[in-house]
């Protein structure tokens, strides 16, 4: 399998990469792995557990200062420390934030928004929110008859979870948009249908894409319009890799399995 990977490097010229995390055992154990997403596969993964800055620094020791010049897109999730590496090392790539990883803080306020209403609301009421998580979370077209059912009934009889759940359906157009001045434009309409609407979690959420917003916007410039959902599928792919395997201890077999995952046979 060494010799299968010498074979098939990182491209000289990497114009876009896609960083990300993976869990490799319970107690947030964690290793790098790194994509060219133009040719869609991974070519980089820590050989050590660890998500830290220096952890980030050897994938691009490793793939040298000429390749490093050469990236002009890099897309990530919001850890500041592969945002503070990548700004360092590779000083030409813009960064872009992973609409996945986004959208998944959004789940969360969603789901909080979920647990508060449970708490707040008297026991008649709690009866359409118990037991409907995954049919809260999940999208629309995901669901059985039954699901869809219990959806309308439980944003019928809770207002705030009925507004949480519009917001959170509509944010994805975000993405849709090549006009950074528009997109800031939808951000700012939907941030403002939150006044008086007593949504906290979501409060914190906005708060969050506006510290963060270059990198979100970023992804309006049609130059930078690359494939989001890789890093996902791939991800999802380890997983599945892991779980065949009864999952892996070693780690560097793991590294060897995921960059080889991708090679078509000859």
């Amino acid at each position: 399998m060494e010799a299968l990977l010498a074979k098939h490097p990182p491209a000289k010229r990497l114009r876009a990469i896609g960083i990300d995390e993976v869990s490799i055992r319970k107690g947030h154990s964690y290793a790098i792995v790194v994509a060219d997403l133009d040719r869609q596969r991974p070519i980089w993964m820590s050989s050590s557990p660890g998500r830290a800055e220096v952890e980030m620094d050897r994938f691009f020791y490793e793939i040298g200062t000429q390749r490093c010049r050469e990236i002009k897109l890099a897309v990530m999730d919001m850890w500041k420390a592969f945002r503070k590496s990548t700004m360092r090392n590779a000083p030409n790539a813009r960064i872009v934030f992973d609409k996945f990883h986004v959208l998944r803080h959004l789940s969360d306020a969603l789901d909080e928004v979920r647990r508060q209403e449970y708490k707040r609301v008297n026991e008649k009421e709690r009866k359409f929110i118990k037991g409907q998580r995954y049919t809260l979370l999940s999208h629309r077209a995901n669901l059985d008859t039954e699901g869809r059912r219990s959806l309308q009934l439980l944003l019928k009889a809770n207002r705030r979870l009925h507004k949480a759940y519009l917001l959170k359906e509509s944010f994805g157009q975000l993405w849709d948009y090549n006009n950074p001045a528009w997109a800031r434009k939808f951000f700012d309409n939907w941030k403002a249908q939150l006044k008086w609407q007593r949504l906290e979690p979501f409060e914190k959420f906005a708060a969050m894409i506006e510290r963060h917003w270059d990198g979100i916007v970023s992804y309006c410039h049609p130059d930078n319009k690359v494939s989001l959902g890789f890093m996902e599928g791939l991800n999802n792919k380890i997983r599945l890799i892991q779980r065949r395997a009864y999952g892996i201890k070693d780690q560097h077999y793991l590294k060897l399995k995921v960059l080889t995952s991708f090679i078509k046979d000859p």
